[in-house]
């Protein structure tokens, strides 16, 4: 007596065999594959190297954006162009919000602190002149370690320097033995691990290419309608606060940070009192 299939098991057309569309358990090249990339991302963790991981990611989307899918001559061009525009871009921003940001925040700092005192909650400065002292102590008493700081500015502008450089790199041209090169030998277990590897970076940049781009366009939408409101209704400092607004949204979680139940008087006091 045959045992009887379970019917859990998709049978073809014709009703005699099950279809073959159940892979099988995953095979050691890709097992290796996987410990290989966990163990990466660890080290990125251990190591800081979050501003090479990102940098190298992001500018690999931007070099695959520039070249529209056609020159990657005429996308390294751009590139170069727009890295070279952005950093003199975010050096002007630096100098004008040296100037306007002292200003905003002693016409915030007020509102807030009313906003604080109303929910019970007790900040360590009451105006712009305590935040500016409590800064300058908290400056004060990590002056001695000014040195350590300096080291880690230096390792994270290294880091996004070489960031750059290692995106262009990988654009022109990214060194993974996948199926189809005459110079890997198919069966063995280096090659075989080559291709997994190849595989999990192309996923997991894909996954990054798909929320960076959302998050960009999301960005943009929002900065556009907040300077038509910002623009429209007059405020000051609009051009430092646009760009900080598409700066903070590119990051999710400060993109997010109101809760829905939370009443917009802190910032509605502060602009009050700005304008």
């Amino acid at each position: 007596m045959h045992a009887q299939k379970p019917r859990w098991l998709p049978i073809n057309a014709s009703g005699k065999k099950p279809l073959n569309c159940y892979k099988s358990a995953m095979s050691t090249p890709a097992r290796i594959s996987y410990a290989i990339m966990a163990v990466l991302l660890a080290l990125v963790g251990l190591l800081h190297l979050a501003t090479l991981a990102l940098t190298t990611l992001f500018g690999y989307f931007a070099l695959r954006q520039f070249s529209f899918g056609r020159s990657k001559a005429l996308g390294v061009t751009i590139y170069i162009i727009a890295v070279t525009a952005i950093g003199y871009g975010l050096f002007f921003f630096s100098r004008q919000a040296y100037i306007a940001l002292p200003k905003i925040a002693e016409a915030t700092i007020p509102a807030v602190v009313g906003y604080a005192e109303k929910q019970g909650l007790e900040l360590p400065f009451t105006d712009y002149a305590s935040l500016k002292t409590l800064a300058l102590n908290e400056v004060k008493d990590k002056f001695a370690n000014v040195g350590r700081y300096a080291r880690t500015a230096a390792f994270q502008l290294a880091m996004l320097i070489v960031g750059l450089v290692v995106a262009v790199s990988l654009f022109l041209k990214a060194g993974w033995q996948m199926e189809g090169d005459p110079n890997a030998a198919k069966d063995s277990l280096y090659s075989l691990v080559s291709q997994e590897i190849a595989l999990r970076f192309r996923t997991f940049y894909r996954s990054f290419a798909t929320v960076i781009g959302a998050q960009i366009v999301i960005s943009t939408i929002n900065t556009g309608l907040t300077s038509v409101f910002l623009l429209w209704n007059g405020y000051p400092y609009v051009m430092v606060i646009i760009v900080l607004t598409f700066l903070c949204g590119l990051l999710p979680i400060i993109g997010n940070h109101r809760r829905p139940d939370q009443k917009p008087d802190v910032a509605d006091a502060a602009w009050t009192r700005a304008r």
